[in-house]
């Protein structure tokens, strides 16, 4: 399986939060930089956050402050936890597994925010 797979997705009011994980196969997830793109409704598709192979990372500014993204290289495992979410927070979330040689996607996974 080098296809990531994710989970964590879901229904959640205005306020609340979310975890999303990321799964990747342990020969490619310690040389990826890990990615979350969303994409809602009408709209173009967008990065979220990332974080590379040596842990850096970065966001977009829409959710600077209220997302964070990180690693376990053990578990091969990245995660986004989503704090104060909003309802322009809605869209599929993406993740994607990317390297020298490799570029994976997952089908993505829906996160609703109500208001």
């Amino acid at each position: 399986q080098v296809q990531p797979v994710e989970s964590g997705g879901g229904l959640v009011q205005a306020g609340g939060s979310l975890r999303l994980s990321c799964a990747a196969s342990r020969s490619i997830f310690s040389i990826s930089t890990m990615t979350w793109y969303r994409q809602a409704p009408g709209k173009q598709r967008e990065l979220v956050a990332l974080i590379t192979s040596g842990g850096a990372t970065n966001y977009v500014d829409s959710v600077k402050g209220r997302f964070t993204i990180s690693r376990d290289n053990a578990k091969n495992t990245a995660y986004l936890q989503m704090h104060s979410l909003k309802p322009e927070d809605t869209a599929v979330y993406y993740c994607n597994a990317r390297g020298r040689a490799h570029d994976y996607w997952d089908q993505g996974t829906q996160v609703t925010v109500s208001s």
